[in-house]
């Protein structure tokens, strides 16, 4: 892992809780973190890969990438405690996905593959916003994930939210090259959203 990072020009060191964090550099002198360690939701099996960038992009965007199968699950969940007349309050420890769900509206568009739609859902604030970013190269290489890949199931979410990117995703395959493509993604997806968001303004 050292060795990788030395080459790419990242650094890599040790928390004392045992997560490993991995920071680097967009374009712009923008830093970028991804961590591995414990999960920080429930719906994730055995290690976390989070990341975060600093993007200085409008705070009012929000688009949402996050695969199939995880969305339905949390849909799922969500419609159980609706119809749950046991469930009176709200769950504290409900995740942030569960709330976007209610509040954005998946969107789509006809220059992306449509296998891509089949295993991804995209929400966004504004259309116009996930089209600035989501580019077909970007689309193509989440599909082209190297073998051994994750499997459509493992949970995974791109974020782009109150100026900063975020991903996460359950760390499977358990293996170097998984956080070596996952970055790879990750500060694509960034450079992406810096060229395409950046224009976005705020409403006088």
């Amino acid at each position: 892992m050292s060795e990788w990072a030395y080459h790419q020009g990242f650094a890599v060191s040790m928390h004392g809780s045992g997560t490993m964090m991995v920071d680097g550099k967009l374009s712009g002198n923008r830093p970028w973190r991804m961590e591995l360690g414990k999960p920080t939701r429930n719906y994730i099996r055995g290690e976390e890969l989070r990341g975060r960038a600093e993007l200085g992009l409008p705070e009012d965007i929000a688009v949402l990438l996050m695969n199939r199968p995880l969305k339905e699950a949390l849909e799922r969940k969500a419609y159980s405690m609706i119809t749950d007349t046991l469930q009176t309050t709200a769950d504290p420890n409900l995740p942030e996905e569960m709330r976007w769900l209610a509040m954005y509206s998946e969107v789509g568009w006809d220059t992306i593959p449509q296998l891509f739609w089949e295993r991804f859902a995209v929400l966004a604030d504004r259309r116009e916003h996930a089209l600035a970013w989501l580019d077909p190269q970007l689309a193509q290489m989440m599909l082209d994930w190297p073998s051994p890949a994750p499997s459509p199931e493992v949970p995974f979410l791109l974020i782009m939210l109150r100026g900063k990117a975020y991903m996460r995703m359950e760390y499977s395959p358990a293996d170097v090259a998984t956080l070596q493509y996952a970055a790879q993604i990750f500060t694509a997806a960034c450079e992406s959203a810096v060229g395409g968001l950046s224009a976005f303004k705020l409403p006088a």
